[in-house]
């Protein structure tokens, strides 16, 4: 057996993320097992396990990859968690990060501390991409540097934060300035980050400094433990983050799959129309791209023109693509200017700006020379469409690059390529370009405005063929928005006219400071409700920060952040009833919407993820805010109920999506579906229809059908389904979310039910033959 055929096998149904933190644990975890077995899961799949920063809430920040956190359990937690889950049937599978290791507590990671310490001469330097010919820059000093910088403990002391000494350098009496100049690191502004790092980071994030894994001594240390467990039975998945953030990803990929043969899926953002590199050996991405699909699908084209004229009208920018090419031009010579600055230092004639506009011209996050040649000639003709007097300067980029497409400046072009549609696109313009927020998500493109049905089909039937067990996802740590509150901002382009009109009476009531800020937040209003004045003030203030319009991380604007402050509780008292009686209007469409997106992401192509606790309605937005505690005892309650054959409305409770969830969950381990059939529906109402049938490995015909409403609110003003039908597949039906059989409804003898019937008590209908 091939390790692609060995990944295959070893794929499971589907998973459930946990995130781990230092209040939900391996233990915690395990307690769990039960109810998310009862539910139907096929894996267990687990954030982050390695030793992350002190006080880390999410685990991305590893600090020492060496142990399991031993705030979450230790080994003998995650040992005890794997033996449990594997006696119940369930795979596991974990996150990991490649890419950097948290650098925040000098003292809680031992490979950075030794290169602090000994600089060029550690044993640790290889690790990290860092520059040792000039000392260390560490921005982390404020503006009481001259009075809290200290000798503490036998270490450089800044506040509760410490840094080693090199051998020789300190002794008692000894003036703290020449102690520090007599290191192999500097200690600097936090404001010099950006522009002058001596290491690469993760993103912006100072704190996270890139490890060289393309380096096979630092692949075996900084894997050995995850590869520990998987040579023990106790591993059968993983999940790569930050996939494009590595020196050569294929070739990371190909080292670790000839060391772990289990399911292995990447965090890989792909633009809408492409695919992976054919040369990587994996199951597939972790799901934006099936993302993207399941909303847009559900999103009416005709509500565009409304809303387009509201963002005109509001001075909210609807240019998606110069929106973006600014933002990612700041990202470039602001945010990562030290990336950009390094790349140029290796071509000349070292153009900081030739960079900038090439890195700013991807249409997609990262090209992977020499297979993404296309991708970059286009990348190089636009840059230079934007800017003829860089013309030189972009050739000398270009013929360099490729004539050594695995030389430094090449890989650290398409390195940082990724950070800037990230840092530029996903970061700032998203929070810019508001129009309709629901397309403004991780692998979005707000420029499409809707999916046709017919596109839908296509591209999971494209999923089918190239990665049949991808993982797919419509929730997850990192969406900006969960996929209820983006089910129903999907309801808002059904009465596009009515909602702006609403927006635009309400503005002029209560205005936020800024344009684009000001239609997020009536959209996140709407989407989140009912919301709390704490967590709506912190996302907005997040959102703002990020947009850097009226405010930033880095330049508060006090006045702009109070006036946010203020607009939360005047909305939530002054049009409390206005806000509710809208929502009143939309919230059914919307559960419409989320049993649809949610059927059709559980049996269709791929493996479906649910992200903790989305098996009722979760209206989370961005993080931390999707990071809270899940209320798993409410759940187990209404699990109860429904195994005793219990069959629930659709209400305020989210028990008709737990429904659906078990329902699906258990349809998708006992029949194992396979291919994918598009099914029409027939009559005046068959746009509405989203339908298709798949097959177990033993049928010869199609055994499964699912079928979903599309634009319910639309479909209700027009008058229903009326004699609408859906042409099933022969055989007899039932519907499992009902238990009621589907009747013949044809003189011949074939099923084709009206789908005012089958769709009378739940909007998505679950049908298995016999």
């Amino acid at each position: 057996m091939s390790a692609h055929d060995h990944r295959t096998a070893s794929a499971p149904t589907s998973t459930y993320r946990l995130q781990l933190g230092p209040g939900f644990t391996l233990q915690d975890a395990a307690g769990l097992l039960d109810q998310l077995d009862r539910l139907g899961v096929g894996a267990l799949y687990l954030s982050p396990v390695l030793t992350a920063a002190p006080g880390s809430q999410h685990g991305y920040d590893v600090a020492d990859p060496t142990r399991v956190a031993p705030v979450l359990g230790g080994d003998e937690a995650r040992e005890e968690l794997a033996e449990q889950a594997h006696a119940r049937g369930l795979h596991v599978v974990t996150d990991i990060v490649p890419n950097h290791v948290s650098v925040a507590r000098p003292d809680a990671n031992p490979w950075w501390w030794d290169l602090l310490r000994l600089g060029p001469d550690s044993p640790y330097a290889r690790c990290f991409d860092v520059d040792l010919s000039v000392p260390l820059l560490v921005p982390v000093l404020g503006e009481d540097a001259d009075e809290a910088l200290t000798i503490a403990d036998g270490c450089l002391a800044y506040h509760e934060k410490r840094y080693p000494l090199a051998p020789g350098t300190f002794e008692p009496g000894d003036d703290i300035e020449t102690v520090h100049r007599r290191q192999h690191y500097r200690l600097v502004s936090w404001r010099r980050g950006d522009s002058e790092l001596t290491y690469r980071r993760f993103f912006d994030v100072d704190d996270l400094a890139a490890v060289r894994v393309e380096d096979p001594a630092v692949f075996e240390a900084s894997h050995a433990e995850i590869l520990r467990w998987a040579e023990r039975g106790q591993l059968d998945g993983l999940r790569v983050d930050h996939v494009d953030g590595l020196s050569d990803p294929g070739a990371y990929l190909r080292r670790l799959t000839a060391r772990f043969p289990g399911w292995l899926v990447v965090e890989k953002i792909l633009a809408p129309g492409e695919d992976l590199p054919q040369s990587w050996p994996v199951a597939g991405t972790t799901g934006y791209d099936a993302l993207r699909e399941h909303t847009g699908v559900l999103v009416d084209p005709a509500g565009e023109s409304d809303l387009t004229a509201l963002a005109t009208g509001e001075g909210v920018p609807v240019d998606v693509e110069a929106t973006d090419h600014t933002a990612r031009l700041h990202a470039a010579t602001t945010l990562l200017r030290a990336e950009t600055r390094r790349i140029a230092a290796l071509v000349p004639p070292h153009s900081e700006e030739a960079v900038a506009e090439l890195l700013a011209a991807f249409a997609v996050y990262r090209t992977y020379l020499p297979e993404g040649l296309d991708e970059w000639l286009r990348a190089v003709d636009l840059a230079g469409e934007r800017r003829p007097d860089l013309a030189p300067a972009l050739a000398a980029l270009d013929q360099h690059v490729r004539s050594d497409p695995e030389g430094e400046a090449a890989r650290r072009i398409q390195q940082t390529s990724g950070m800037i549609v990230a840092m530029g696109t996903e970061n700032t313009a998203f929070y810019r370009a508001t129009r309709f927020i629901a397309l403004n998500e991780v692998g979005g493109d707000p420029a499409r405005f809707s999916v046709a049905p017919e596109e839908f089909h296509t591209a999971a039937a494209r999923r089918e063929a190239r990665h049949p067990h991808t993982m797919t996802t419509l929730s997850t740590h990192d969406t900006k928005r969960s996929e209820d509150v983006r089910a129903r901002l999907a309801v808002l382009s059904e009465t596009a006219a009515d909602f702006t009109d609403a927006v635009r009476r309400w503005s002029a009531a209560h205005p936020l400071p800024e344009p684009s800020l000001d239609l997020l937040g009536w959209q996140t209003l709407v989407g989140a409700w009912p919301i709390g004045e704490e967590r709506l003030t912190e996302h907005l203030l997040k959102a703002a920060r990020e947009a850097r319009l009226g405010t930033s991380w880095t330049e508060p604007d006090h006045a702009f952040e109070q006036a946010v402050r203020d607009w939360v509780p005047a909305v939530l008292t002054g049009l409390r009833e206005e806000v509710e009686a809208f929502v009143e209007r939309v919230r059914g469409p919307g559960w419409s919407n989320s049993l649809t997106q949610k059927a059709l992401q559980l049996l269709g192509p791929g493996v479906p993820d649910l992200y903790q606790g989305t098996e009722l309605w979760d209206l989370s937005l961005v993080d931390p805010d999707n990071r809270r505690p899940v209320d798993h005892r409410t759940r187990a309650e209404l699990l109860d109920r429904l195994e005793a054959g219990w069959r629930p409305p659709v209400d305020t409770t989210g028990a008709a999506k737990l429904h659906l969830v078990r329902t699906c969950l258990h349809t998708r381990r006992e029949l194992d579906p396979r291919g994918y059939t598009p099914l029409h529906a027939e009559g005046p109402a068959a746009r509405h229809a989203l339908a298709f049938a798949r097959s177990s490995p033993e049928a010869h015909t199609p055994d499964l059908a699912v079928v979903g409403t599309r634009l319910p609110l639309t479909l209700e003003r027009t008058g229903g389904w009326d004699e609408t039908v859906l042409p099933l597949p022969p055989g007899p039906w039932t519907d499992r979310l009902t238990g009621e059989p589907v009747p013949p409804t044809r003189a011949d003898g074939a099923t084709a039910p009206r789908l005012a019937d089958l769709l009378g008590r739940y909007p998505v209908a679950v049908l298995v033959r016999g």
